[in-house]
């Protein structure tokens, strides 16, 4: 395994793998027996980096959520678990009430609702100090300053190491940043986006996002992270849930659009030179490239893990890295 720091303050950055695992559908979709045999197969190869929600899953069954974090802590305990993994969480996105979503009833990112959820949060996973604490999706009616006094409230309280915050806008996460940097508070130093090879289009609304996808890497928010010393984004979703290596599974709508058709041919070029999966390539392409990008895979499986794992080891050749980048 290999590793890459997250945060720059010594009382909080971490060493984490630079392959994350995701467990957004552990103790739901994905039976206790196989979630903590991925567990325990990540781990045993050194991964140290696991990524949930306080909201996973709730659409599965109508809840509002839970599940994820209730098997970490299960896992945790069983296993004897300490602070050498790295566990990260969010929060501002789980429903006030059963049956409903995050679009439409959202707990939000109001200081009463940061410090009840963290709270709940550190109860599921059984935890002191949630390693990595998100904002999960924006909050627009609440202030800023409410929400980035309240994360540093957790932070000086010891319950919260690092910030992060996922599915904003760019220019409010800046907002947030410069809020924080103003009244020297800890701010938002990881970020986290659906970013893969093949993009989205970014002008498609959704009942989350009328103004067109604030969730995915723009060609600004990468921008962002190059001129940013200390920002890491996590990338979720690198693996489109497995449309690259489905035929049977056809690309999301937004992906679907001529400058996708050039990368995927692209990729399945450099997939025969290198013999890798197309999984791989997509990963260790995130994985070694100029920017501070850590994948954040899920796996319902050990045989997918596996195929993930193998991709921390992969190195590709500048041509075909730059060719990966070139093609549009």
């Amino acid at each position: 395994m290999r590793y890459r720091t997250i945060g720059t303050d010594p009382a909080t950055r971490r060493e984490v793998s630079v392959l994350a695992l995701g467990a957004m559908l552990f103790g739901s979709l994905t039976d206790e027996e196989t979630s903590f045999a991925v567990l325990d197969r990540y781990v045993e190869a050194g991964g140290n980096f696991i990524d949930t929600s306080d909201n996973y899953a709730y659409w599965t069954d109508g809840s509002r959520g839970g599940q994820s974090e209730e098997l970490l802590g299960r896992w945790r305990r069983s296993r004897g678990v300490g602070d050498e993994i790295v566990l990260a969480t969010k929060l501002g996105a789980r429903p006030l009430a059963p049956g409903t979503g995050f679009v439409d009833n959202p707990e939000g990112l109001s200081a009463k609702a940061i410090h009840e959820a963290s709270e709940r949060s550190r109860e599921r996973l059984g935890v002191e100090r949630i390693d990595l604490l998100y904002a999960h999706i924006e909050d627009r009616t609440v202030e800023a300053g409410e929400s980035v006094q309240a994360f540093a409230e957790l932070v000086a309280r010891g319950s919260v190491g690092l910030l992060g915050v996922s599915n904003h806008a760019v220019w409010r996460v800046e907002r947030a940043r410069a809020l924080a940097a103003g009244a020297q508070l800890p701010g938002y130093e990881v970020l986290q986006y659906q970013h893969s090879l093949l993009r989205p289009r970014s002008d498609v609304p959704s009942g989350l996002f009328p103004e067109g996808n604030l969730g995915a890497a723009t060609g600004e928010l990468l921008s962002y992270l190059g001129a940013e010393e200390g920002l890491t984004l996590v990338a979720y979703s690198p693996l489109l849930g497995g449309a690259y290596g489905r035929r049977d599974k056809p690309l999301p709508p937004d992906y679907d659009h001529p400058g996708n058709t050039a990368r995927l041919a692209v990729l399945r070029d450099v997939a025969k030179e290198t013999g890798a999966t197309l999984n791989q390539v997509v990963l260790a392409w995130q994985i070694g490239g100029e920017l501070p990008v850590i994948p954040l895979a899920g796996a319902s499986s050990v045989a997918q893990l596996e195929e993930n794992l193998a991709a921390v080891d992969l190195e590709l050749t500048p041509d075909q890295r730059a060719r990966l980048d070139a093609a549009h």
